[in-house]
């Protein structure tokens, strides 16, 4: 009878850690995009746009001021940024987004933001989370969202290196608290971040930025700044580049 209870005991223990497991892995793994459909180019629709979101950092292949438009229509510049993510990441290229490229692309999915970023890291570092900025914190979080699939792209351009965020996004009263940071900032909206790698230089950064289609790209004394300032009516749209 003790033989009995004791494995009964031991059946529920291990039930309970594999129930336990599960539920950390359904945390932080995001249930996957419902692709239905192969993609490629003349396609168009949401699940266009949202391709478009996770390969806008395979914009060019050397810094150039182009970025993938988020519009939901498949053109040529949207193809050209899924060839130089299957050629990434070693898949077949050719531009058509099938079974094998949109599985590779539910790989960097997360439900708390992508495979090597979480939402906590572009967090405002006053408390507030994505909340008092000059735009509501669901827009904030989508923006964020938006912008860690770029950084997953120069994360890899970097050579895999992980990227430190020093500063995502920022209410407003925390911007203001910020010597010479502008009242319109582009932290204040979850299109910016500054970041840094313990395993690349700046310059390597600011350079793999550049071709991440980030359209405002600046060095500061120990970080690069990366916006997307051109794709949002938040303020002057323009590519900076200095």
């Amino acid at each position: 009878m003790k033989k009995t209870i004791k494995k009964l005991i031991t059946i529920v223990g291990f039930t309970l850690l594999f129930t336990f497991a599960l539920s950390i892995i359904s945390t932080d793994e995001a249930s996957a995009y419902n692709w239905t459909r192969t993609l490629q180019e003349g396609s168009s629709g949401s699940d266009v746009q949202e391709l478009q979101i996770r390969v806008a950092g395979w914009a060019a292949d050397s810094p150039s001021q182009t970025y993938v438009a988020v519009d939901g229509q498949f053109g040529p510049g949207t193809r050209a940024a899924v060839m130089r993510f299957q050629r990434a990441y070693g898949l077949a290229v050719d531009g058509i987004v099938g079974p094998v490229t949109q599985a590779k692309l539910n790989e960097l999915e997360r439900s708390n933001g992508t495979k090597h970023f979480s939402y906590t890291e572009f967090y405002s570092k006053d408390g507030s989370g994505f909340s008092g900025g000059n735009v509501s914190s669901t827009t904030v979080r989508e923006n964020v969202r938006r912008m860690m699939y770029k950084l997953e792209a120069v994360r890899v351009k970097i050579g895999n290196k992980p990227i430190t965020i020093n500063s995502g996004f920022r209410s407003v009263s925390h911007n203001n608290s910020i010597p010479d940071a502008s009242p319109n900032s582009q932290h204040t909206y979850g299109i910016a971040a500054d970041i840094k790698s313990s395993g690349a230089s700046i310059t390597t950064i600011r350079t793999a930025a550049k071709s991440s289609g980030f359209s405002g790209v600046y060095n500061g004394s120990s970080y690069t700044h990366v916006d997307s300032r051109i794709e949002y009516p938040y303020g002057a749209q323009y590519w900076y580049w200095p």
